[in-house]
């Protein structure tokens, strides 16, 4: 049985009370999670998804409801200013959010949501990673994703999606997935006829349907402008992102009420400002705002994404440290993150902007065993010509690193700045494998 139209946030009211059903009655679930780094990316795919797929399910759909996961903490969503900047647009709270506070502890997660009674769609990730992915793993059924293919997904995934291809933003592919369902749910609710009473008006379903529509639409295309800067990065721009706007902003038009206040170069202006506005943060958590974990023949691997360049990194720690030097503040910040989190490979990418306005990159990974030093200088060897990394020098004028068996770091400029995580990660990992 579908869902009933409704708007993003009366759905993830019953979505919250529905993973109370499942951990209380034991029922099944249908959940719709992002990857670990939990980015704007993540976070609308799954959104998208779950909202239209539990408008018009499948026949065979392991329940009628899709269950939208945001795969961080609660406390994270604070780390997020662009989801703080985004959410009034789509007129839901940090509240409404269905994060990994609403699952029960990892300690019990297991009985309380048995293994069996779940199914797990991954977006913008083909891997469940973490305590997640050592339970239920074996529970993914459908997968829509950017990144390189894993492998973990099966080949046959029924009446849920297998599609694993290059975009710029996964949401791009979510959209065009949805977008016949989306349709079809649109337009049973403009022939209905039918109105409901909104305060004293009585309004028509058709007329609220719109308006739900542009502000799920809005969330999907903060997304793709982001991650393709506003369809300019023709490195990352695929017809799939461009396809998706035209589709998501036709959304947006239709509804007066939303399309007044909609500007294309200024929407992305406002969350791209939003998402680069860290300077409240302190180190620790600029780290793990947008951070990956991979564990690759017994060794972890870590990676951060900053949209800040090192030099803002050091000169935070350095205030964190009370005005200590930069190097004896930042490079201790880094190595206790590191090993808060046991790892054998930590990776921190950075991004900047030059003074004649050129996009820049910066890369830093440090390994802290005999063979995680062996894999870095591997991947070195492998990888440093395609993404072009020149050794990084400090104010001082002097390259960043430690060379010894058991402890190696780099920093490098990384010319070839086409090239995001996306791509360095799997480098990374194919070095340690």
């Amino acid at each position: 049985m579908a869902v009933p139209r409704n708007s993003l946030r009366n759905f993830l009211v019953l979505a919250k009370n529905t993973i109370q059903n499942a951990i209380n009655q034991s029922q099944k679930i249908t959940f719709v999670i992002g990857n670990e780094s939990a980015d704007l990316d993540s976070f609308t795919s799954s959104l998208i998804y779950a909202y239209v797929r539990s408008g018009i399910p499948t026949p065979h759909a392991f329940t009628p409801l899709y269950v939208p996961v945001t795969n961080i903490p609660f406390s994270g969503i604070q780390l997020r200013p662009e989801f703080l900047a985004l959410l009034p647009r789509a007129n839901i709270e940090p509240r409404h959010l269905i994060t990994l506070d609403d699952l029960p502890d990892l300690s019990d997660i297991k009985s309380k949501l048995r293994p069996e009674n779940t199914k797990w769609i991954l977006v913008d990730h083909n891997s469940l990673q973490g305590a997640l992915g050592s339970i239920y793993s074996d529970r993914v059924g459908g997968v829509i994703d950017h990144h390189d293919e894993e492998n973990k997904v099966p080949k046959d995934t029924g009446s849920e999606p297998r599609i694993i291809t290059k975009s710029g933003s996964c949401t791009s592919l979510v959209t065009e997935y949805c977008r016949e369902t989306w349709d079809a749910l649109s337009d049973s609710v403009m022939s209905s006829g039918a109105a409901h009473r909104q305060g004293d008006d009585l309004v028509d379903d058709s007329t609220m349907a719109t308006l739900w529509d542009a502000q799920v639409a809005q969330l999907g295309l903060a997304s793709i402008l982001i991650d393709t800067t506003n369809l300019q990065a023709k490195e990352k721009t695929t017809e799939h992102d461009i396809k998706a706007v035209e589709y998501l902003e036709a959304k947006v038009m239709a509804c007066p009420q939303v399309s007044a206040q909609y500007d294309r170069s200024k929407f992305f202006a406002e969350i791209d400002a939003a998402r680069k506005d860290i300077g409240g943060l302190r180190l620790h958590d600029i780290l793990r705002k947008d951070y990956k974990e991979w564990t690759e023949r017994g060794m972890k691997l870590g990676i951060s994404s900053v949209v800040k360049p090192i030099c803002f990194l050091q000169e935070k720690a350095q205030r964190e440290a009370n005005g200590r030097d930069a190097d004896e503040s930042f490079l201790p910040a880094i190595r206790e993150f590191s090993e808060d989190r046991d790892l054998a490979i930590y990776a921190l990418m950075a991004t900047s902007t030059s003074l004649e306005g050129k996009f820049q990159r910066e890369l830093l990974i440090w390994a802290f065993t005999a063979d995680a030093v062996c894999a870095a200088k591997k991947f070195l060897s492998d990888a440093g010509g395609e993404l072009g990394l020149e050794d990084w020098h400090g104010s001082d004028g002097r390259p960043r690193g430690k060379q010894s068996e058991t402890d190696w770091m780099r920093i490098w400029w990384q010319r070839n700045v086409e090239h995001s995580r996306k791509r360095v990660a799997p480098l990374i990992r194919e070095a340690m494998s």
